[in-house]
C-alpha cells in the first residue's frame, strides 16, 4: 500500500549525531576510534554514529556499577520503590519522545512502538511493589529459643545485553526489577538502536537514582565479552539470537555468573477444523507481519489440520495480505513498517530465495516492495509460504522477517508431534472451540509460553517470559517473579537469644527438641 511521499531532502542533508556511553550518570565519548551507524529504516539513511566501548571503556562502567552497589543495595526497598514511581512517570511523559525512538531507529510504527513501551512500563510498575517482593518467609521457635528466616537480597553488579527489535521494553524488563532489587546495572544495547537506552538511562537518573546504578555501554562483541568474563559482574540477562545465547550462557557460566539467555524461536500455531477461520486468518496477520515479523514470539509457522481447514485459511491469509498497509513507520496509516538495516533485509529476502529454491510455493512474494517515494528504505512486503516441508531450511531455522510459512498437516497428533519435534520451544498457539483439544494442547507442548486463541502469549508483568529447549538457557526467566529471584540471593538466618542460663558445647547435629 503506497503512502503520502514525504520531503526528505532536510534529514539527509543533516550529519549523522554523534552518541556517547552513559557511565556514573554522565555522557562519556568513546575512546576506541571504532564507530557504527545508526539508520533510520523508513528513510535509509544514517542518523547517528556510536563509539564501540573498548574493554577498558566497559571495565570502567562496571567501576562505577560496583562502587555505586553499596549505597544502593543498602538503600530502603521503601526508596528504591519510590525512584521506580518516579521513573514510570517520567517514561510517561516522555512517552511520544520514546516512540521516536524506537520508530526511527528500529522502524516498528508508532503505535506498535508504543504498545511495546507500555509492556516495558507494566515491568516498571511491577517492580513498584518491590518491598512486598522482597518479603522473606519466618518461623518461630523452631527450636527451643530459636528462630529462623530467610532474606532476599541484591547480587551485585549486573549486565544486560538487548536485542535490536524491542530497543525499550526488553531494557525494562531487564534494569527495572534488577535496580529495585538493590542492583546496579551495566546495559549493553543492540549497536543497531541504542538511543532508547541511552534516554532511559537519563531518565533514571532524573528519578533519584544515583549515579552509577544504571551505566551503558555502547559497542559490539568486545565489550559483550568483557562483562561475561569481568569477575565483577555478578548476573548476565541476555536476550538475542540462539547462536549468540550459547556463547552468553557457556561463558558467563564459566566465569561463576548467573545467566538467563533467551534465544531464537520458531512458534508454530496450530488451527483445527472447528476454529473461527476469520478470527484466526486476523490474528496471524498481527502475530506474522506486526513489526515486519522481527519479534521473537512471532507466530512463523502455521499448522492447519486437514486440506479444507487450509484451503480456507490460505484464502483468508491472501486477502488480508493485499490490503496490509506497509508504510512509513511515522505515518499512523502504515500497519507494517520496514526492517531495521539493510543487511537485514537482505537476509530476509535471502530466505524467500531459499524457500523458492527448497519447492515451497510462494504464494505471496513481498521481495522489492516499497511504499511510494521511500526507495531507500528497507522495506518488503509480506510474504506466505505453502506446502513448507520440516526438512525445509525456511521451517527449521529462523528467518526474523515477514514470512509466513504454512505447513499442512492430517492430524491433531500431527501438528502437535511437528511442534515439538522442532528445536525451538518459545511460544505456540491453538485456535480451536474445542476445551479438550486446547486443554490436552496446553498440557503436552514442549514450549515455554502458550496461547489458546491467542497468538502472542506473552505474559504479563506479574508472570515470567521465557521457552523451552533452544530458545532458552539457565534456570530462571525474565521478569515476574522469576525476575526478583535472579536479581536476588536466599539467605536464611537461624537465631538464639541468650538466656543466662549456659548448657556447655553441643556436639550433635541440632533438632527440634
Amino acid at each position: 500500500m503506497e503512502t503520502v511521499p514525504r520531503d526528505t531532502t532536510d534529514a539527509k542533508a543533516v550529519a549523522p549525531k554523534e552518541l556517547c556511553h552513559f557511565i556514573g550518570g554522565r555522557k562519556v565519548a568513546g575512546t576506541s576510534g571504532r564507530f557504527g551507524d545508526v539508520c533510520n529504516p523508513t528513510l535509509g539513511i544514517v542518523t547517528a554514529r556510536e563509539p564501540f566501548a573498548t574493554k577498558a571503556e566497559t571495565e570502567a562502567a562496571i567501576a562505577d556499577a560496583a562502587e555505586a552497589f553499596p549505597k544502593w543495595a543498602a538503600t530502603s526497598p521503601l526508596v528504591r520503590a519510590r525512584v521506580m514511581f518516579r521513573f514510570k512517570q517520567l517514561i510517561e511523559e516522555h512517552m511520544d519522545e520514546i516512540v521516536h525512538l524506537v520508530s526511527s531507529e528500529h522502524g516498528k510504527v508508532a503505535s506498535d512502538a508504543r504498545g511495546s513501551i507500555q509492556r516495558g512500563l507494566e515491568v516498571v510498575e511491577f517492580a513498584c511493589g518491590i518491598g512486598h517482593l522482597l518479603k522473606g518467609e519466618f518461623s518461630n521457635n523452631v527450636s527451643n529459643g530459636i528462630d529462623m528466616y530467610s532474606l532476599r537480597q541484591p547480587v551485585g553488579v549486573c549486565a544486560g545485553i538487548t536485542p535490536f527489535n524491542f530497543p525499550a521494553m526488553v531494557p525494562l524488563w531487564m534494569l527495572a526489577v534488577a535496580v529495585a532489587c538493590g542492583n546496579t546495572f551495566v546495559l549493553k544495547p543492540s549497536e543497531r538502536d541504542p538511543g532508547c537506552s541511552l534516554r532511559l538511562a537519563e531518565l533514571l537518573l532524573e528519578a533519584g537514582a544515583p549515579p552509577g546504578v544504571l551505566n551503558v555501554v555502547l559497542g559490539d562483541r568486545e565489550a559483550v565479552d568483557t562483562l561475561l568474563t569481568d569477575p565483577r559482574v555478578a548476573a548476565v540477562s541476555f536476550v538475542g539470537s540462539t547462536p549468540v545465547a550459547r556463547h552468553v550462557y557457556a561463558t558467563a557460566s564459566a566465569h561463576g555468573k548467573r545467566v538467563q539467555a533467551m534465544a531464537g524461536a520458531k512458534n508454530h500455531m496450530i488451527v483445527l477444523p472447528d476454529a473461527d477461520m476469520d478470527q484466526a486468518a486476523d490474528a496471524l496477520m498481527g502475530a506474522a507481519y506486526g513489526s515486519a515479523g522481527e519479534r521473537c514470539m512471532a507466530i512463523s509457522v502455521v499448522l492447519p489440520v486437514g486440506e479444507s481447514t487450509a484451503d480456507a485459511l490460505r484464502e483468508r491469509l491472501v486477502e488480508r495480505i493485499k490490503t496490509l498497509k506497509v508504510g512509513a513507520s511515522d505515518d499512523a496509516a502504515s500497519e507494517m513498517g520496514p526492517l531495521v538495516t539493510r543487511d537485514h533485509l537482505e537476509r530476509v529476502q535471502g530466505y524467500v530465495d531459499v524457500g523458492v529454491q527448497e519447492g515451497a510455493e510462494l504464494v505471496v512474494d513481498g521481495r522489492g516492495k516499497k511504499p511510494f517515494g521511500h526507495d531507500e528504505g528497507f522495506f518488503m512486503g509480506a510474504c506466505l509460504f505453502d506446502n513448507v516441508k520440516p526438512e525445509m531450511r525456511i521451517y527449521q531455522e529462523e528467518i526474523f522477517g515477514p514470512v509466513l510459512c504454512m505447513l499442512r498437516t492430517e492430524s491433531f497428533d500431527e501438528a502437535l508431534r511437528l511442534t515439538d519435534e522442532h528445536p525451538y520451544g518459545n511460544g505456540v498457539a491453538i485456535f480451536t472451540r474445542d476445551g479438550d483439544a486446547a486443554r490436552d494442547f496446553s498440557t503436552r507442548v514442549q514450549a515455554g509460553m502458550v496461547g489458546v486463541n491467542v497468538p502472542i502469549p506473552v505474559p504479563l508483568a506479574f508472570y515470567s517470559f521465557g521457552g523451552w529447549k533452544d530458545s532458552a538457557f539457565g534456570d530462571l526467566n525474565q521478569h515476574g517473579p522469576d525476575g526478583v529471584r535472579f536479581y536476588t540471593r536466599l539467605k536464611t538466618v537461624t537465631q538464639r537469644w541468650p538466656t543466662g542460663i549456659r548448657k556447655g558445647a553441643e556436639f550433635v547435629m541440632p533438632t527440634m527438641k
